[in-house]
């Protein structure tokens, strides 16, 4: 270095043009951007007295009362029941459209719209024709997933070696290509992620017992929602065992078994009057001057909606507040189950802990949040940050524990901030803009806890039966959640590491 040349600054190298410093100013810029409008957020906490409230909650999951649920192993089996078929379904209508997926932007389009409503508001929307019965939780989980499952199969299969079979006869059938050459080399990264989309399907079939359905999300949401903290300690305690034993029980050797056994818990069915389903579709999901056709009046129409800016913002800025949550409890929880840190006794509390964070369905921990601190976007807020800051936390400390330290006897602060972070950090921001999708549709989906986001207004129009109304909010809900897929897509980092809950981005990437 000359005399004359000044050494750089920190400010000087945040503005150049490395990976580092653009994924700095991403971050900072999501930082400084929450911070500025976190002051229009409503954190407030409205309940007398949260504490006292907080330590019963305590003493029952301390203390739980296996006893005190009539139906506790109807209820598992039937959570069991609808995820499994569910996901079944899924996969057999998801498939067939990942043949089809990167040729037809019909079929891109198509899949991206049902995947941007969330399961919960499919089952409000099912729940109108078919009733508390298993056709509404089934095509709940099964209609969402076959859009997921096409894409991700659909990135799976573009990114397999082709040169097998470029090895056959010419005059070999395109499907016995496929077959012989193609699902094999597929099948071990297709299995990997439908066996993920179970687990995610176990928590949506929980989650289901919000809008009436007796799952364990029922039982759960009645217990906690009348303070009988035991009882609901009881069945929480036995959903975590239900997710931590699942290598056990929904090994593929029983997935046979089970759907065989479970098929008689999914009736009886129910007897659906074919006028009545056709008046839904055709009449009373659509705004009146449409069936009149009268367009002039829709402008009238949409002066009918309620006042949807507060709700939009609120949805918008409660998913920008999540996904730096998200990054915040990432940050300091991937190092709790890292084989870089602490010793066996602390990685596995670290670990158990994370479970229980990614474990519990959003939905449920905001309910318990809301609880303690009434409704107002803070107990969203942690529920969203700590679910999928947990899910982002472990997959970065499996990226972590592949590294080997460059410095020998480096350790502690030094190892996390200058070994460990600047290799792993454009991985943790790839997967964050990977749940931002995710994270979106869950925040408009907590407005059926009272929080005032688009959900809030959804539940009401089914509530009231205003099905027009709640399927153009439906509508609206789709366009924000599909246009933050698109932003994300653009913002994440190219460089991902291995997963195991999404493959590695193909030329046309996706959110799981």
């Amino acid at each position: 270095m000359s005399r004359n040349e000044a050494p750089a600054s920190g400010f000087n190298w945040l503005r150049s043009d490395n990976i580092g410093a653009r994924l700095l100013r991403l971050t900072l810029a999501m930082v400084a951007i929450m911070v500025v409008l976190l002051p229009l957020a409503d954190l407030s906490i409205t309940t007398r007295d949260p504490w006292t409230e907080l330590w019963r909650m305590l003493k029952g999951m301390m203390l739980p009362d296996v006893t005190a649920t009539e139906s506790p192993l109807h209820a598992l089996l039937l959570t069991i029941t609808f995820a499994l078929w569910g996901v079944a379904l899924g996969m057999v209508l998801g498939f067939p459209l990942a043949l089809i997926f990167m040729r037809s932007r019909l079929v891109r389009s198509l899949c991206a719209f049902v995947r941007a409503i969330h399961e919960l508001f499919w089952a409000l929307l099912f729940l109108q024709v078919f009733g508390l019965s298993a056709i509404t939780a089934l095509a709940a989980i099964a209609l969402p997933y076959a859009a997921t499952f096409a894409k991700v199969y659909a990135e799976i299969l573009a990114q397999i070696d082709r040169s097998p079979a470029r090895m056959l006869s010419p005059d070999t059938d395109r499907l016995s290509r496929f077959v012989y050459t193609e699902l094999p080399l597929a099948w071990q990264r297709l299995s990997g992620y439908t066996r993920y989309r179970f687990e995610c399907a176990l928590r949506a079939s929980v989650l289901l017992g919000f809008v009436g359905l007796p799952t364990l999300g029922y039982y759960l949401e009645s217990a906690f929602r009348q303070g009988r903290y035991h009882e609901g300690g009881a069945l929480l305690w036995a959903f975590y065992l239900l997710i931590a034993l699942l290598h056990w029980w929904a090994h593929r050797r029983l997935l046979l078994p089970w759907l065989v056994g479970t098929a008689f818990l999914l009736g009886p069915w129910p007897s659906v009057n074919p006028t009545l389903l056709w008046q839904f579709i055709s009449h009373d999901i659509w705004p009146q001057p449409l069936l009149d056709g009268d367009f002039g009046a829709l402008p009238a129409w949409f002066t009918g909606l309620p006042n949807l800016l507060p709700a939009i913002g609120n949805t918008l800025l409660l998913g920008l507040m999540s996904t730096v949550g998200s990054l915040l409890v990432c940050l300091l929880a991937w190092p709790l189950v890292s084989r870089h840190f602490g010793n066996r006794a602390t990685r596995t509390m670290g670990r158990g802990t994370l479970i229980v964070m990614r474990s519990t369905p959003e939905l449920l921990l905001a309910f318990i949040l809301l609880l303690l601190t009434g409704p107002s976007l803070l107990p969203a807020w942690i529920a969203l940050s700590l679910h999928n800051g947990a899910l982002i936390a472990f997959l970065a400390a499996r990226h972590a524990d592949g590294i080997t330290p460059g410095l020998p006897g480096i350790k502690g602060v030094d190892l996390y901030s200058h070994e460990l972070m600047p290799r792993i950090y454009p991985g943790i921001l790839a997967l964050l803009f990977y749940r931002a999708e995710v994270i979106m549709r869950e925040t408009a989906l907590l407005g059926m806890l009272g929080v005032v986001t688009l959900g809030f207004h959804i539940d009401s129009s089914f509530e009231y039966l205003m099905f027009d109304q709640a399927v153009a909010l439906l509508m609206v809900t789709a366009v924000i959640n599909m246009t933050v897929d698109v932003l994300s897509r653009r913002l994440r980092p190219g460089a991902l590491p291995e997963r195991c809950d999404q493959p590695r981005p193909a030329p046309v990437n996706e959110s799981v």
